[in-house]
């Protein structure tokens, strides 16, 4: 069989996996391997596909933009898994892959057929991954996860705010579901690691629920440590000071003058070498215990002059600082253009489509954003004659209903 011509790039070129996820964690999982080479083949639903096909607006031509920023680099093929033949396409696929990565509600892959039970029996060099709301034990493992659900059991939402008294806040991003995607791309790497010195596959799995815990390391050393839970700071840390925004007379930013060098530093930028004496400001401990009031005398300092006045001022010491970004400066600020972090990719009916660039650099085996996301059912056709369906076996196929093929689509759509 002759590997995808367009999977030359990256560290995993030539690494076959099978993608039936959908949303956000899974595809963020399946995103970070089709980066850095791995020939991804993308299974949808019948007859509507990923959700994010319809999460709009805002849309791209006649594509939802978000199924566009989570799956480019994929091939998409459309299978109906409760048909005969949509199981006999998979199960042909999964004899070849490397990988299978799946992010269904507990139970459904075992009632399809494809549990890992099974499926390591038939295939023992499979690394099967599964992604889910809270993981495969414990007292939740059989309800369904969302990210809003795991920002708030994890006790993120209840230290994010402005203020300790104010209502739970969710960060913006879908953290957790990213996370949970970059934590299911390293296990499987992890376990790709150990097949090639074994031969063995395993199954991996992680969970919107763990993905959110691990991002409180600091609050839960906290919690741990004292017994007591932390609170909203607004953008302050909890452990050093001061490290969060300040409002300049025209906008904000933020200053990392957490250590005693730093702080110094800061305070010679600022004109404002007195505070160094301040017996509430002296150390670490006494900035935290006096966080207040630190933040009430530097608001009058950074007020009183432009963003562009302090940042040249605390570059020049040597104090980590920067803007606050909105998400269009964010994304044409000089080093995310520098860092190709935003990319054109060429989409097959929309044309150039921008898009986030891979986030991770190889020097000898670099990734590259190769292809854009596919249309519903767009490489069908061509991953079944890859794995050795005729145009016979392919024509009873659709017309069993199991698979959808881009041209019968648009016909459909028309």
């Amino acid at each position: 069989m002759q590997r995808h011509q367009s999977q030359s790039a990256g560290p995993l070129a030539g690494l076959k996996v099978v993608d039936l996820t959908h949303v956000m964690a899974g595809p963020t999982c399946t995103l970070m391997l089709a980066d850095m080479g791995a020939d991804v083949i993308k299974i949808e639903k019948w007859p509507n596909g990923d959700d994010t096909r319809h999460s709009v607006p805002p849309k791209i031509g006649d594509e939802a933009a978000s199924f566009l920023m989570m799956n480019r680099n994929k091939r998409g093929i459309v299978l109906d898994l409760k048909t005969a033949g949509g199981k006999e396409v998979l199960r042909r696929l999964i004899a070849s892959a490397d990988v299978l990565v799946e992010n269904f509600a507990p139970g459904a892959m075992e009632r399809l057929g494809f549990g890992y039970q099974e499926l390591h029996e038939e295939f023992p060099a499979l690394i099967y991954c599964s992604l889910s709301g809270f993981g495969r034990t414990g007292p939740y493992k059989h309800r369904r996860g969302f990210d809003l659900v795991a920002q708030a059991m994890s006790g993120i939402m209840s230290f994010t705010g402005e203020r300790p008294d104010g209502p739970p806040v969710k960060c913006g991003p879908p953290l957790s579901d990213i996370t949970a995607g970059l934590l299911a791309c390293m296990g499987i790497l992890g376990a790709y690691t150990h097949r090639l010195k074994t031969g063995e596959g395993q199954w991996v799995e992680t969970s919107l629920f763990e993905a959110a815990l691990v991002q409180t390391y600091w609050q839960s050393t906290i919690a741990l440590a004292t017994g007591t839970a932390p609170r909203a700071m607004g953008s302050a840390h909890p452990l050093n000071a001061p490290y969060q925004a300040f409002e300049a007379s025209d906008g904000w930013l933020v200053v990392g003058g957490a250590n005693n060098k730093n702080w110094l530093l800061m305070l010679e930028a600022l004109g404002a070498t007195e505070l160094a004496s301040d017996p509430r400001f002296v150390t670490g401990a006494d900035r935290m215990a006096h966080l207040k009031e630190l933040e009430a005398v530097l608001s009058q300092r950074f007020c009183t002059r432009t963003r562009a006045h302090w940042l040249a001022a605390l570059e020049e010491k040597g104090v980590p600082c920067g803007p606050v970004h909105d998400m269009l400066e964010a994304l044409s600020d000089p080093q995310t253009l520098a860092r190709e972090m935003v990319v054109e990719v060429e989409h097959s009916t929309l044309g150039p489509v921008r898009t986030i660039g891979l986030p991770i650099k190889f020097s000898a085996t670099p990734g590259k954003v190769r292809s854009g996301a596919p249309v519903y059912g767009e490489h069908t056709r061509e991953v079944l004659s890859e794995y050795g369906f005729d145009e016979s076996q392919i024509e009873a196929l659709e017309k069993e209903g199991a698979i959808v093929l881009a041209s019968s689509r648009r016909e459909e759509l028309a």
